[in-house]
């Protein structure tokens, strides 16, 4: 049978911050069992100001392998996941994937938050305002009960923006910081979401119970938090420790300087399928680093054709 060709109404029809949050965690869960394997993101420059990115993946507890290309130029990004069965490498679909990644990053955070921030935490500081930052903080309000929430970008205009659009898409108060510093103070869950190439929260910030989740830039130039915040936390997790020891700054930059170890830090399927603790004390200071793994990229990709095939959506190529 034609492959499925999938375009961003249909994914935006067919998967929800729910769904998403339901495939990203049991992909970690069939990670940590051996039946996932995923492959770190590989990059291709083509032009000074073109490059081109693919990682693969598979998730064999669901029958799905596959990767996902996408090409940056003239700031403009366009994303495409291919999906083939695991088994007999029949390709089912190609979907366009720029809101299938924006929905598998936020819920990647969730789920983290879910198993590294105490159950209690109700306050959240976010750092940066722009298209990442709306599933952030959706996935964290789907797996904790947040009952209000600090917002701090470089524009005015686009934290205030962001402050009421969210407000009222998730019910919860949301107020606009003048500083990092201020979005920070006094929150259980702290999140970064910019590309910023110095950092934007400090170590000296944090405060005992905290739990940090850079999800910002899988680049070596970007480097969301300084190293002290890095040595202040008692668990360290990254998505894939490969993967993060060539796209991490932020801890590539604490290792080469002797303040991480990498055989220290977790990776988050190990936490999710309960054979590292996530948080070892209420007190605890937890991080993730979140990069972005083709098998979250998969494993939204198959719940989408799943429901395409089902319901008859999608055009046959």
């Amino acid at each position: 049978m034609a492959a499925l060709y999938l375009a961003e109404s249909d994914v935006e029809r067919l998967l929800d911050m729910d769904g998403a949050i339901a495939a990203v965690e049991a992909s970690l869960v069939h990670q940590a069992n051996g039946e996932a394997p995923n492959s770190p993101r590989r990059r291709l420059d083509s032009a000074p100001d073109a490059h081109l990115s693919a990682m693969m993946a598979a998730d064999n507890a669901i029958g799905a392998m596959g990767f996902k290309a996408y090409s940056a130029a003239r700031g403009a990004y366009r994303f495409h996941v291919f999906l083939y069965d695991s088994q007999t490498g029949e390709h089912l679909a190609i979907l366009e994937a720029n809101r299938l990644g924006q929905l598998r990053t936020g819920a990647a955070s969730g789920v983290a938050a879910k198993f590294m921030s105490r159950a209690d935490s109700r306050s959240a500081a976010i750092i940066g305002s722009g298209f990442q930052a709306r599933t952030q903080l959706e996935a964290l309000c789907k797996t904790r009960d947040i009952r209000q929430v600090r917002v701090h970008s470089r524009s005015a205009a686009n934290r205030n923006a962001y402050a009421a659009e969210m407000s009222e898409r998730l019910g919860v108060p949301i107020s606009p910081a003048e500083s990092a510093r201020d979005a920070v103070r006094g929150a259980d869950i702290v999140i970064t979401i910019t590309d910023s190439p110095t950092p934007v929260v400090f170590g000296e910030w944090l405060e005992a119970g905290m739990f940090v989740c850079a999800a910002g830039g899988a680049h070596p130039s970007v480097s969301e938090l300084d190293e002290a915040a890095v040595r202040r936390a008692d668990v360290v997790a990254v998505d894939d420790r490969e993967q993060a020891k060539m796209e991490s700054g932020e801890l590539m930059a604490a290792a080469s300087r002797g303040a991480l170890a990498w055989e220290r830090t977790a990776e988050l399927n190990q936490i999710v399928a309960g054979r590292i603790s996530g948080r070892p004390r209420a007190d605890s200071v937890t991080l993730f680093k979140s990069l972005g793994m083709a098998l979250w990229d998969v494993a939204a990709a198959k719940a989408v054709y799943d429901r395409a095939r089902d319901e008859g959506i999608g055009r046959r190529l």
